[in-house]
């Protein structure tokens, strides 16, 4: 993206949003939970901004992004609190790298309370890589036309001499 003076960037206060201040093993511990309740936000602001290549154009659908994870925690917070801070403290304190392998049993039990209390179910391995079909309300952008250049440069007429190469043929087996 090109900065000019004809450039309109957005205000502080339409960029302005609560965040979500949660520490890294709070969020990698409700991370597939959120991704399978906010997954139609997500969807929609990630087809916005690859289709419209201009973030400009997508803070609305970034806050509602925002706005769902807030919601999200909270909830997570009124019901699962005690089993979600087991399980994102184990996540912090059992490796360096938070794997999840080591925190199997807090997993099981996070798990179950959150599909106890929210109907939410942890989604099964490989479920955020598959290929899905997003059904959106937004138009879809414009196509754009593909340019078409004149040759700028027209060819010799027949006429015109052809001298040999100064210094011989480049292909010199040919002839």
């Amino acid at each position: 993206m090109v900065v000019t003076n004809d450039l309109s960037l957005p205000t502080e206060e339409e960029l302005t949003v609560t965040e979500v201040n949660l520490s890294t093993a709070a969020l990698r511990a409700g991370a597939f939970h959120l991704g399978k309740s906010c997954e139609n936000p997500n969807n929609e602001f990630m087809l916005c901004r690859l289709e419209l290549d201009d973030p400009r154009a997508c803070i609305t659908e970034g806050k509602v992004v925002t706005r769902c994870a807030l919601d999200f925690f909270r909830k997570v917070k009124k019901s699962c609190y005690d089993e979600f801070m087991q399980y994102a403290n184990c996540l912090d304190k059992s490796s360096s790298t938070m794997a999840f392998r080591h925190c199997r049993k807090t997993q099981g039990v996070f798990d179950k309370c959150m599909k106890d209390n929210l109907d939410i179910d942890r989604p099964e391995y490989g479920y955020f890589t598959r290929a899905k079909i997003h059904q959106t309300e937004r138009p879809a952008p414009p196509k754009r036309e593909k340019k078409v250049y004149e040759d700028a440069t027209p060819g010799l007429p027949e006429d015109y001499p052809k001298p040999p190469a100064k210094y011989g043929a480049r292909f010199h087996w040919l002839e």
